[in-house]
């Protein structure tokens, strides 16, 4: 069973193991030494990210690395992108509004 990626971002420490593991793979044990939660924890977590896709495994002789899997970030930034058109809409019309205020009291 999938679970939903934006379910699996929620959570702060998923999000923290993502900011990692953004730049290089790393072993369940050393994404457990950036946390007070327990090795367990941290496994699950690993668990929760690999069943949406947003990190993948890779085994290298009796170690399991953790990295990103970016192809699933372009899809959340995708669905982002649709409402940061919106709020960037929205703050350019606030800047306008502003300066008219700001213009109209001097």
């Amino acid at each position: 069973m999938r679970r939903d990626v934006f379910q699996a971002i929620a959570d702060p420490t998923r999000r923290a193991i993502i900011g990692l593991i953004a730049t290089q793979a790393m072993t369940p044990n050393t994404i457990a030494e950036h946390f007070e939660n327990s090795r367990q924890a941290v496994s699950k977590h690993l668990r929760i990210l690999t069943e949406c896709d947003l990190v993948k495994q890779e085994s290298k002789g009796r170690e399991i690395y953790y990295s990103l899997e970016i192809e699933k970030m372009k899809e959340i930034d995708v669905w982002l992108e649709q409402y940061r058109k919106i709020w960037e809409t929205q703050f350019n019309q606030l800047d306008d509004v502003l300066a008219t205020i700001k213009k109209n009291k001097k």
